[in-house]
């Protein structure tokens, strides 16, 4: 696909829509250069101390539950750094053009300075004209991927299971969900 072209799967509720997410969250970035090779290796460190800390879970027999949340969370967090890492040095640029294979390092981009490619979109609907400030707007505009799907997912299951989760360090029992 090239940047910004879309396939309907399911209507219009559900496409994938093609986009080069340079930044963070809802494309947010800052700094060029040298905030992307900030930005990347804040998230190698923040790989390393969820594995630390799945680690020290498992170590203390901690809820299985948190366990599995934590490995989600991993896992997505995993996927877009390796996107950060590589995908700029083995893709050509998909500006104009479908992004090929090139030889390793011979990419449109240098290592820590790749996008994270994003492609769900979910516009379930848009919101009425007649609503003040947010009329006429999709009302779940943001394009995302699979990784950023399970460190959201486990986020909200922290949140919802806070107390199961927790529990064992409030009370000092041990849980086996």
């Amino acid at each position: 696909m090239v940047i910004g072209e879309e396939i309907k799967v399911f209507g219009s509720w559900f496409k994938l829509h093609f986009v080069e997410n340079k930044g963070m969250a809802m494309g947010i970035s800052w700094g060029g250069e040298i905030g992307k090779y900030s930005l990347t290796l804040f998230r190698i460190i923040a790989i390393g101390i969820i594995i630390y800390y799945i680690y020290t879970l498992i170590r203390e027999k901690a809820s299985k539950g948190l366990i599995t949340v934590m490995a989600l969370i991993l896992a997505g967090a995993t996927g877009n750094v390796i996107d950060s890492l590589f995908y700029g040095l083995i893709f050509s640029d998909s500006t104009h053009h479908v992004a090929s294979f090139v030889p390793f390092g011979t990419g449109y981009k240098s290592f820590m300075q790749g996008s994270v490619v994003d492609m769900l979109s979910f516009q379930l609907f848009t919101i009425p004209e007649w609503i003040p400030l947010y009329g006429g707007q999709k009302f779940f505009p943001f394009i995302f991927n699979i990784a950023d799907a399970a460190i959201s997912i486990g986020i909200v299951l922290i949140i919802i299971f806070q107390k199961r989760f927790f529990e064992s360090q409030l009370t000092g029992n041990r849980t086996e969900d």
